[in-house]
């Protein structure tokens, strides 16, 4: 029909499609907006969780629709006629072209470990405002940012790793200093969370058996993808997660059952047994264990935060806590001390801005990504996922009474061994809560204890429990929820430590690669194999140190894990800035920069404080001049237990106050080489040329049709 014919009417469908999104966008926005002026107007009042819902999912939605499509079209511009690594490099073991879905259930478990569940927890010592402020807004502006441009450059260099882009971009000097400075970082972040998974699931049976049921059915869906239906995702789905259901009903009734001491398993089997499958998920082909797995897992982890979130909405539970603490100026908070600047950013880390994301997004996710849009919905979209982990993780430590709180989150040092004790010393922070309280709490989820259960796990379980158990089976139920809980903490922070694993033969790959050819490439078999061994091999040691010796090993590098964490992030910032920069993109570099002066901002605050400071409880060397004054006298001061654990505690102090400085200055020079070498590229445009892989025309069909192992 000639364009004259069509009836009048029809032209007008567009601008009535344009109003009903305006009015949309507007009624999220009002939505939002409400939300957000009853949590910061409230005071000396409770409120109920459901605002704290709605002001973050309505700044989510705002965020993706709006920020980062104005990133994708203005400052990236992705093109799909461009073909991506994982279609010009397809070898079948770590460049596959996924599906979309799948590449965002994988990279979403990658990246979502302890941090989002356990940092907010910890935070909620400052109040729910200062942690929900930062998660939300923090995520918009500079988490989700990073881990999507990031995901783009890398994608633009063959997935190059996070390192070997400072090297390659940055310079020499400031390289190096990536390289080396990325690749211990790494090491002591997948010690830390593999020890959280370790500690998980010991003498947990219930845990173990769902857990370990997640290898074979990933290897399934892994083969039927790929094998047997190809591209039939929705199908595969299915089957997993009815599989995955039934693992988690089966590890119950293997916990109750003869069976149960066979998943009974010690911290130090686990150990070994994490070793074990982090060297196979690093070596097999992705699409075999990895990517379904990962994917797989999403479905938990969705699934029960989804849930977690209907329970909140129907149940409805008060936020007990203050707006804002005492603490968040006083800085001596039990939980752990420091003012809320800069210490509430460090302790929240991962669900606001995780330099750990950036190695996933230069490591798998951009050997697997199909079309170069994605990246939007990958990347950015992901990291608004975990911010809402954070958030519900950070409602559920909110919404127990602070008695419980604190009496659970303080140290065992304070807290005394009994119920008496630690109502006591609870009472000496101004919280109410009975003996008879605490041992109440701790039958109702058949615990022998709660007392000093530091760590933030436990705390986001019992807070879990009492959600699901006001919606789902009474009080009676409370007990099965904490479990459930603990088990999903477990599964939720394990998809973590395989990818990581990953990244990190990458990343040592890449920096061999310098020194001679062939360990570079990342097809070359034995490279795969020595590089995997050598990565499991490191954190495995710190691992089954800090397993056996409550101060040893990774017990002993914890301490560094949030400002470790977030001095990535700003190696991370400073390289995508200066890629910019290099681009030719100089009106956009803000974009990164500046979260990347924030960031900077945070982090050196926060080593000086360690550094620095004459507080024992903050300063690493004040720490280690107190144990050591005490072990010239012959005293012993908690945590140790003998004049043997004074001496570790004196040698953690040292180890860890020289490791931050080294790290500091690591940074430092990645930095101040980035500043010089952007000043060159704005004075002389060109002078300094990016290294971008050469442009291929894509010969796959449209993003929206290919499907993860579709034979081309």
């Amino acid at each position: 029909m000639p364009v004259s014919a069509l009836p009048e009417s029809e032209p007008e469908v567009p601008e009535r499609s344009r109003m009903r999104s305006i009015l949309l966008w507007a009624a999220v926005s009002l939505l939002g907006a409400v939300a957000w002026g009853v949590l910061a107007l409230a005071r000396g009042e409770r409120i109920s969780a459901v605002w704290l819902v709605i002001a973050a999912l309505g700044s989510y939605a705002i965020a993706y629709r709006f920020y980062s499509r104005f990133i994708a079209r203005r400052v990236l511009e992705p093109d799909d006629r461009r073909a991506t690594p994982a279609e010009r490099l397809e070898d079948g073991v770590d460049y596959h072209p996924t599906d979309r879905r799948v590449l965002l259930g994988h990279h979403f478990a990658a990246i979502a470990g302890a941090g989002p569940l356990v940092g907010p927890v910890l935070a909620a010592q400052m109040g729910y405002l200062p942690g929900t402020l930062w998660i939300v807004a923090g995520v918009i502006f500079a988490g989700a940012v990073q881990d999507m441009v990031v995901l783009f450059l890398s994608m633009r260099r063959d997935g190059t790793s996070l390192g070997q882009m400072a090297r390659d971009e940055i310079g020499r000097a400031g390289g190096a200093a990536a390289l080396i400075a990325v690749f211990a970082i790494m090491i002591i972040l997948l010690g830390v969370l593999a020890l959280v998974v370790v500690n998980a699931l010991a003498h947990s049976p219930w845990g173990t058996f769902s857990v370990a049921m997640t290898i074979p059915i990933a290897l399934f869906m892994g083969f039927w993808l790929h094998v047997i239906r190809p591209g039939r995702v929705v199908e595969t789905s299915l089957i997993g997660v009815v599989l995955l259901l039934l693992a988690i009903v089966g590890g119950s009734w293997i916990q109750e059952s003869s069976l149960a001491s066979a998943f009974t398993l010690s911290p130090t089997t686990l150990v070994f047994c994490l070793v074990g499958y982090g060297f196979v998920a690093s070596v097999l082909p992705v699409w075999m264990l990895l990517a379904p797995r990962d994917y797989l897992s999403t479905f938990m982890k969705i699934g029960t935060i989804a849930l977690l979130a209907v329970g909140v909405v129907v149940a409805a539970p008060v936020l007990r806590t203050d707006a804002v603490s005492d603490f968040a100026s006083s800085g001596a908070g039990p939980v752990f001390a420091g003012a809320l600047f800069p210490f509430l950013f460090i302790t929240i880390a991962c669900g606001a801005l995780s330099g750990f994301h950036a190695l996933v997004s230069s490591g798998t996710t951009p050997k697997l990504i199909r079309k170069e849009s994605q990246v939007r919905m990958i990347g950015y979209g992901a990291m608004l996922m975990e911010s809402f982990v954070a958030i519900m993780a950070l409602i559920a430590a909110a919404t127990l009474e602070p008695g419980l709180y604190y009496a659970m989150n303080a140290p065992a040092a304070l807290l005394g061994t009994t119920a008496e004790s630690a109502s006591h010393a609870v009472a000496g922070l101004g919280f109410a809560i009975t003996p008879d309280q605490l041992t109440q709490a701790a039958k109702a989820v058949e615990e022998q204890t709660l007392i000093a259960r530091s760590g933030g796990a436990p705390t986001l379980a019992v807070g879990m429990s009492e959600i699901f158990s006001g919606v789902f089976g009474g009080a009676g139920m409370k007990a099965f929820w904490y479990h459930f809980a603990i088990m999903f903490e477990a599964l939720f922070i394990l998809t973590t430590v395989d990818a990581g694993t990953r990244v990190g033969r990458f990343m040592l790959q890449d920096m061999l690669g310098n020194v001679w050819k062939p360990a570079g490439r990342v097809n070359w078999k034995p490279g795969i194999w020595v590089c995997s061994a050598l990565v499991v091999a490191a954190w495995g040691y710190f691992l089954h140190t800090g397993a056996t010796d409550p101060l040893g090993g990774i017990n002993q590098l914890f301490p560094l894990f949030g400002i470790a964490n977030q001095l990535l992030a700003a190696i991370a910032l400073a390289v995508c800035t200066t890629i910019l920069i290099k681009s030719g993109r100089l009106r956009w570099a803000w974009v990164t920069g500046v979260p990347l002066a924030w960031v900077v901002a945070i982090t050196f605050t926060a080593g000086w404080q360690k550094i620095f400071s004459a507080d024992p409880k903050i300063g690493f060397f004040a720490q280690r001049a107190r144990y050591a004054d005490a072990l010239d006298a012959g005293q012993v001061l908690p945590p140790a237990k003998n004049l043997d654990d004074m001496h570790t505690v004196v040698t953690n102090s040292t180890v860890d106050g020289v490791l931050i400085a080294l790290f500091l200055l690591l940074v430092a020079v990645v930095i101040g080489n980035a500043a010089v070498v952007c000043v060159r590229a704005v004075r002389a445009p060109g002078s300094t040329p990016v290294t971008e892989a050469p442009y291929v025309e894509s010969r796959l069909d449209v993003p929206d049709e290919p499907l993860a192992g579709a034979r081309t």
